[in-house]
């Protein structure tokens, strides 16, 4: 029988061989990528460092306008020649249920009070520099006893440039609209701090009815049919749109302080569409972060049958269009008391003694209202999470906390008050000893002189808001310490975190972080101190608030401008009628040769 072996040999020889030849050519490609990897990482590590490394951009830098505002100094004259060159007789009217100057009666005397509020404190050098008109609840006791017949007063009292109208409230509208559904409904709800918002029906007329008294104080102090009116804040979400109603040309701006909620929590609140259609009565609506812009834009999407432009940030509804745009809010620069207070030593010695504080006593210091938002007791538990993990520094830090009451009548800050008595008593009862508390809380009002020497003598600025707009206690503290020295503490869920980036960034719902952190801080160098201090001083310099409000009335020229192209097109034979005009218009009501703000490239370009 022949042998037929040599027949299995031949293709097992071949099978080999194509395996090795594939070994081989699996070898070759693998050394030519090992071989491009290593070039590649040599060139990339050869571009880091030629490079710097860039760290993230403030808020600020990423609002569309830093190219030319960079360039700019910003100043009350820089907003007054905006006003004259771009909006040349313009009337500047401020809408705020907060007014700037208070009048309280004091014995047989009238006590002048200027509230330490953030709101106030950006407002109120724009209004001077504007020579404008701020319409604001009359609260102060001895309020009507110094307006003339017409409701106003001028102010201020030692250097008259603008006028304060007051509007009355009685203590049932007060209560429902105020403290009611703004402040039991809106500030929580809006406010990630864990406080369920209450809703009332009679809350909510009350509400209505106040935005419009406000609404028919802003067509009688209007001068025109095209005043510039700067709505402030949550208590008048409905008035944009009433405004809108009577003086279809003016150009409003609401600008939001507090946080906008994502569009699932935002649907908690049972008149939510009609919120929206009220803000979108505005011209711009302005929040201090993209963040927050985007959640109203999502919230509206939800909601209201409506046409938006995510790019350029622009919403369509009824005809009229409104951009949603960044403002970052900011403080004066510099703060005119700076000039009157003593040096950083004379306040670090006027603070110790009138608290009690011993000279080698590190000084920690909170400023705010006493509201559920800001994080007071958080903070405390950061001091006691430090004393208890660190005992050394028993003895040698303490925190003084000034927190100004604030909403007292409702349930939620009654709670919080107690609560931090509570905390403090325990802290000072655990680590205290003979002649040292490690927690000073006083709960009173402080002036804003008061207040900046407070910033002066501290070591440490602890802003820990559980959520926060801005929250303008940061930027204070950074713009007070000329000195270059201090530690800004700052929560990530406040809007300053986006700017002031050299601050020590904390979650303050992690005690353990918050405690390292404020070790870190206690025992950070001069030198660390300064560099950092320096870079956030320069920011708050850059971003001051005439730079937020400079931005807001360029935008509000912007749409002047384009309303009187639209008009005169509108105009024009063979154009439609005024009630048929409108930007974004479309249907057969619209003109063929105007092409509606939506369908436009960029709202920039206008």
């Amino acid at each position: 029988m022949p042998d037929n072996s040599w027949y299995l040999v031949v293709p097992s020889a071949a099978m080999w061989l194509f395996i090795l030849a594939i070994v081989g050519i699996s070898c070759v490609a693998l050394a030519v990528a090992i071989s491009r990897g290593n070039r590649a990482r040599s060139a990339k590590l050869a571009r880091s460092e030629a490079e710097p490394i860039r760290g993230p951009l403030p808020e600020f830098e990423k609002n569309g306008q830093s190219a030319t505002a960079a360039l700019v100094q910003w100043s009350p004259e820089t907003l007054r020649h905006i006003l004259a060159k771009e909006l040349p007789d313009a009337q500047v009217i401020v809408v705020s249920n907060r007014e700037p100057y208070i009048h309280n009666r004091s014995g047989d005397e009238i006590q002048l009070v200027v509230p330490a509020s953030g709101l106030v404190s950006a407002l109120e050098p724009i209004t001077r520099a504007c020579a404008g008109t701020w319409i604001a609840y009359g609260g102060g006791s001895a309020d009507p006893l110094v307006v003339d017949e017409n409701d106003r007063v001028e102010v201020p009292p030692e250097n008259p440039s603008y006028t304060l109208r007051r509007v009355w409230l009685s203590e049932e509208e007060l209560q429902g609209y105020y403290l009611g559904f703004a402040n039991e409904g809106l500030w929580p709800l809006c406010h990630i701090a864990f406080t369920r918002p209450i809703f009332r029906a009679s809350d909510w007329e009350a509400y209505e009815a106040v935005n419009r008294k406000f609404a028919d104080t802003v067509v009688a102090e209007a001068r025109n049919e095209r005043p510039i009116v700067l709505v402030q804040d949550y208590h008048f979400a409905l008035l944009p749109r009433m405004i809108r109603e009577r003086l279809p040309e003016a150009i409003i701006i609401t600008f939001w302080h507090i946080p906008w909620p994502n569009s699932e929590v935002f649907s908690i609140c049972p008149w939510r569409e009609k919120i929206l259609e009220g803000l979108l009565g505005s011209s711009i609506v302005g929040f201090h972060t993209q963040f927050h812009c985007n959640n109203f834009i999502d919230s509206v999407d939800r909601f209201l049958e409506s046409r938006i432009e995510r790019e350029d940030s622009a919403i369509s509804y009824g005809g009229q269009i409104s951009l949603v745009h960044a403002y970052p809010i900011s403080i004066e620069w510099e703060p005119p008391r700076l000039s009157k207070l003593p040096a950083v030593a004379e306040c670090r010695r006027l603070i110790r003694d009138k608290f009690g504080f011993a000279e080698h006593v590190r000084l920690c210091v909170g400023v705010e209202r006493l509201d559920y938002t800001k994080g007071i007791l958080d903070r405390l538990n950061a001091l006691d999470e430090l004393l208890t993990l660190h005992p050394e520094w028993v003895g040698k830090v303490a925190f003084l906390q000034v927190a100004a009451p604030s909403r007292g009548t409702l349930p939620a800050y009654q709670q919080l008050y107690e609560e931090c008595l509570r905390h403090a008593e325990d802290i000072n009862q655990r680590h205290g000893r003979e002649g040292y508390a490690p927690v000073v809380l006083v709960t009173e009002h402080h002036s804003q002189t008061q207040v900046y020497e407070i910033y002066r003598a501290a070591d440490v600025c602890m802003v820990t808001s559980l959520h926060d707009g801005m929250n303008l206690v940061a930027k204070e503290f950074v713009a007070a310490r000329e000195d270059e020295q201090g530690v800004l503490l700052l929560s990530m869920f406040a809007g300053a975190s986006k700017e002031l980036l050299e601050a020590l960034i904390v979650n303050p719902y992690d005690a353990a972080m918050m405690g390292d952190a404020l070790l870190q801080a206690l025992t950070m160098s001069p030198e660390e101190q300064s560099q950092r201090m320096r870079r956030m001083r320069e920011v708050v310099r850059e971003n001051n608030v005439y730079r937020w409000a400079g931005s807001m009335l360029f935008d509000a020229a912007r749409l002047r401008k384009r309303d009187a192209v639209d008009r005169a097109v509108n105009g024009a034979p063979g154009s439609p009628g005024p009630g048929s005009r409108g930007p974004g218009s479309s249907g057969p009501g619209s003109t063929g040769n105007v092409i509606s703000l939506l369908d436009r490239k960029r709202v920039a370009a206008l």
